[in-house]
C-alpha cells in the first residue's frame, strides 16, 4: 500500500526542534516522528503489531511496540530493535535509534538488540526512491517503508503550492491484516505526520 504524505509542516517542526537543542542530544530525523505516529496508529489497529506462527497457524499480538529499524552496515542489512517505542518520547526514540544504528554499524550490537521486533521501518534515506516494495520481516505482519522527500507542486484548490512530499510504501501479511485495515493504519499514520502536533496530543 503506497500513500503520499505532505511532510512540509513536519520538516518545519523538525528543524525548529533540532535548532532548540543545539548540539545537545541526537538530531531528529523523520524516523522518530514516524515511530511515534505508528505507536498511535497501532493503538487503533493493533493487529499490525503482531507475529504470525506459520507452522502453528497462531497469531501473537503484542502490547509493546518494538520497532525494528532496517540498517545498512558494512556486513549487510541488520535490523536493530527500538524496544517499547510506546514508552519513549520523540527524543527517546531518536537517541535509541542513533545508539542502535551506531552499534549495528560497528558490529557491537548484541543478539538481543537485533531480535524481537514486532513491526519494522525500512528507509534508504536520500536513496529511498519514489516507491519501494518493502519485504515483511517475518514473522512480523507489517513493514513501513520510507521514501525520499521531494519538493513537488501540489494543488490546494486555488493554485499550485510547493510542498515537501514523501511516499510511504508499506507491506502487510494478508493472512492477518486485511487490506482495509492496512489502509486505515497507513491513513492514520499519514494524518499524524501531516499534522505533527497531533503526535504529541
Amino acid at each position: 500500500y503506497v500513500e503520499e504524505v505532505d511532510v512540509t509542516a513536519l520538516e518545519e517542526l523538525r528543524d525548529r526542534l533540532n535548532a532548540s537543542r543545539g548540539e545537545r542530544g541526537p538530531k531528529l530525523t523523520v524516523l522518530p516522528f514516524l515511530m511515534r505516529a505508528m505507536v498511535r496508529a497501532i493503538g487503533e489497529q493493533p493487529m499490525v503489531n503482531a507475529h504470525f506462527d506459520d507452522e502453528a497457524g497462531i497469531v501473537h499480538q503484542y502490547g509493546g511496540v518494538h520497532v525494528g529499524v532496517a540498517t545498512q552496515t558494512p556486513r549487510g542489512l541488520v535490523v536493530p530493535v527500538v524496544r517499547h517505542a510506546e514508552a519513549r518520547d520523540l527524543w527517546g526514540c531518536a537517541a535509541e535509534t542513533a545508539r542502535l544504528a551506531e552499534a549495528a554499524r560497528a558490529g557491537t550490537a548484541s543478539g538481543d538488540e537485533l531480535t524481537g521486533s514486532t513491526i519494522t521501518i525500512t528507509s534508504l534515506g536520500a536513496m529511498g526512491g519514489l516507491v519501494t516494495t518493502p519485504i515483511i520481516n517475518r514473522p512480523e505482519v507489517a513493514i513501513v517503508g520510507v521514501n525520499k522527500i521531494q519538493m513537488r507542486p501540489m494543488w490546494d484548490g486555488h493554485a499550485f503550492q510547493p510542498r515537501k512530499m514523501m511516499n510511504l510504501s508499506s507491506g502487510f501479511d494478508h493472512r492477518v491484516v486485511d487490506g482495509w485495515d492496512a489502509a486505515v493504519f497507513v491513513q492514520r499514520v499519514k494524518a499524524l505526520l501531516e499534522t505533527p502536533a497531533m503526535i504529541f496530543v
